[in-house]
């Protein structure tokens, strides 16, 4: 285990208001988003619209990496070049889904554990020869009546910081994602409770587990009321929540906190992490972007599978990305 050199890894991810674009949705789940723009998830079609993502121009100056599928770093490009390979040539890091998903959670009628421990320890010694060079595992934690446990939050930030461990040994930055989801009618108050609750359970099992903090990556939720809530909140309330919460819970050592967007829209995903640059300096962490869904919608509606929209494809996500990064400087002006 050679943590200076996974901290310098760490340390790249966040550099130069970069962020990173989250590609590793499962086969079930891109199938949902093909089927919204009517295109058949067949494994040809899936690496067709990776490669698109991939080859966008200008995209490195935005992206320092992409989180990729099983499937994904296996495959390569219609000219035969792997895709990990075509990452490399443009200095964009290589990551990798590791977790086997949420599955019930024993003992809780509605709660989760996400699987995948099981031979993690040979699989990231395979992905590290593919190329990978960090991980992500996400754990889910649900608010609702009598939810969450602290079962649920505390069997959870166990098997986070266990991969974390399994990875900085194999040679992979662990991106550690407890998200707390925004499914429900929980106010902002239920959410940064439960989101304090889930990370200090979390950097508690990362200091029992002897987790190098300066080899790892947080991707952690905003703090945002429940998407039934009816109450009205602005970024400044948002942002301001959510830096609290960070400074409460996160070690100053961690290199970099990169958001997951967690359903919110493309704009609001780029505002919120603007105004939290804009308003805070000196921060011990960068704050930075893991997106996918906010990264990705608009790419889908302008491909929609058709060859002559690869361009135009390619041009909203590398101005989605550079929105972001402009986020990353506190310097986003809107849309």
């Amino acid at each position: 285990m050679d943590i200076s050199k996974l901290a310098i890894t760490a340390q790249a991810m966040v550099a130069d208001n970069k962020g990173l674009l989250a590609a590793d949705e499962s086969t079930g789940t891109i199938g949902k988003r093909f089927d919204a723009i009517n295109v058949i998830s067949s494994e040809d079609n899936r690496r067709d619209y990776r490669e698109l993502l991939l080859r966008a121009q200008d995209i490195e100056k935005f992206i320092s990496g992409v989180i990729l599928y099983d499937e994904t770093i296996r495959q390569s490009t219609t000219d035969g070049i792997s895709l990990v390979d075509l990452m490399v040539q443009k200095n964009i890091i290589p990551g990798i889904k590791v977790d086997a998903g949420a599955k019930p959670l024993s003992g809780s009628e509605n709660e989760t554990i996400t699987e995948g421990l099981d031979g993690l320890v040979a699989r990231v010694e395979e992905y590290v020869g593919l190329g990978a060079q960090f991980a992500k595992w996400r754990a889910v934690i649900k608010i609702g009546s009598d939810m969450p446990s602290g079962y649920a939050i505390h069997t959870n930030a166990h098997a986070l910081a266990r991969y974390a461990k399994i990875c900085q040994e194999g040679g992979l930055v662990p991106i550690v994602e407890p998200e707390v989801l925004m499914d429900g009618d929980h106010d902002v108050e239920v959410c940064q409770h439960v989101t304090e609750e889930t990370l200090n359970a979390v950097f508690g099992e990362i200091y029992a587990q002897g987790v190098e903090l300066e080899a790892m990556i947080l991707k952690p939720n905003m703090i945002i009321p429940g998407s039934d809530c009816l109450d009205t909140i602005d970024t400044l309330e948002i942002a301001d929540r959510t830096v609290a919460t960070l400074k409460r819970c996160v070690p100053a050592a961690v290199p970099g906190i990169m958001f997951l967007s967690g359903g919110q829209s493309e704009a609001d995903a780029t505002l919120n992490l603007n105004t939290m640059n804009a308003q805070n300096g000196n921060l011990p962490w960068k704050l930075s972007y893991s997106y996918g869904r906010a990264l990705q919608a608009s790419v889908l509606q302008a491909w929609k599978g058709v060859g002559d929209n690869v361009v135009s494809a390619q041009k909203a996500l590398t101005l989605r990305a550079k929105l972001n990064s402009e986020a990353c400087k506190g310097n986003y002006l809107g849309e």
